[in-house]
């Protein structure tokens, strides 16, 4: 489905810098233009306040890891971060915690099952398998340092502002309708709890996941989140330094195995970017040591992923070179 309608774009192959700014602003109002008319897909509803989404907003903005913008559309419409928000969660929790321990935890392997599946715990001993489903969110933000609930809230979202290079707000309305619906996530914070997977009150937990995902977000903020991955852990805007590289490095493995639940592989396949999506229509993808692409566009498909989204990363992987994978056949001499 991802390369259906972009078998016309002239594919690059390198794994040098981006094309020049010219090529890179053409490309992105392009993939705009392209993909403005398409209807496919459907808002989500089973979040009251989501579905008051218009399905004709549509934004792109791509960063560089030299903080050069190039937008298109939509790009300062805020909308919730929603699950977008585990990948950047799970940098701060690696970068506190290491490695090795959210690898014992939580795991870092596909579960093949919808991103709210209760079935893929039991069938693995009670493991959450990964950071990017709902399981394993809930039980890595139980891991964010604090010594209350109210710090571990606010370690994260000083972290993802961080990130964003700005001050992040909470959308009350969104964490009021969430909160009002969420009971599957109650359920499988209990049953982590179960597993000794969660040691602190489950419900808080859900609570502070709650707020997380309701953090408020544009297009452009993203695309910095995503940039400061694709730069080792340095904002490309700002200069600070949110998180080491190997967290990095570690972070956009995961997104590429898993951030687009059951369909991450296909994905992979077929885009070879690192990405995360959100049920509110944002999506993140990242080309390591290039830059970043944030998405916002409501519609989504069955799997819960933003369908222009998807396409325009589709269009914009081949048409700028993105792919994690692409190469080219070097010159070779004498070796002498």
């Amino acid at each position: 489905m991802f390369e259906a309608d972009t078998h016309d774009v002239l594919q690059r192959s390198f794994t040098g810098d981006l094309p020049s700014k010219e090529r890179v602003a053409q490309a992105v109002a392009e993939a705009h233009a392209r993909y403005a008319g398409h209807t496919d897909g459907a808002v989500a509803d089973y979040i009251p306040i989501l579905a008051e989404a218009d399905p004709n907003w549509f934004g792109i903005s791509l960063i560089d890891v030299f903080g050069g913008h190039y937008p298109a559309g939509d790009t300062e419409l805020k909308f919730s971060i929603q699950s977008i928000s585990k990948a950047f969660v799970f940098a701060l929790v690696c970068e506190s915690s290491g490695h090795a321990q959210l690898h014992q935890q939580i795991g870092v392997n596909n579960t093949g099952l919808p991103f709210n599946s209760v079935m893929a715990m039991e069938l693995n001993n009670g493991s959450p398998m990964n950071s990017m489903v709902n399981a394993g969110a809930l039980a890595t933000t139980a891991m964010m340092p604090g010594e209350s609930a109210a710090e571990q809230w606010e370690n994260i979202r000083s972290g993802l502002s961080a990130f964003a290079g700005r001050q992040l707000e909470l959308d009350g309305q969104v964490y009021r309708s969430e909160m009002a619906t969420n009971t599957r996530n109650k359920a499988i914070a209990r049953l982590l709890e179960s597993y000794g997977r969660i040691t602190r009150d489950p419900l808080e937990i859900v609570d502070i996941y709650t707020r997380q995902c309701s953090l408020s977000v544009t297009a452009h903020d993203l695309a910095v989140m995503g940039a400061t991955l694709a730069d080792g852990g340095v904002n490309p805007v700002t200069g600070e330094q949110v998180i080491g590289a190997e967290t990095a490095r570690d972070t956009l493995a995961l997104m590429a195995s898993c951030g687009l639940y059951e369909r991450s592989g296909e994905w992979l396949f077929e885009i070879s970017l690192p990405a995360k999506s959100g049920v509110a229509g944002g999506m993140v993808a990242i080309s390591p040591g290039k830059g970043a692409v944030g998405l916002y566009s409501p519609p989504l498909d069955s799997a819960g992923n933003s369908v222009r989204s998807q396409r325009v990363c589709a269009y914009l992987s081949k048409a700028l070179g993105l792919n994690l994978f692409a190469s080219s056949a070097q010159v070779k001499g004498n070796n002498v």
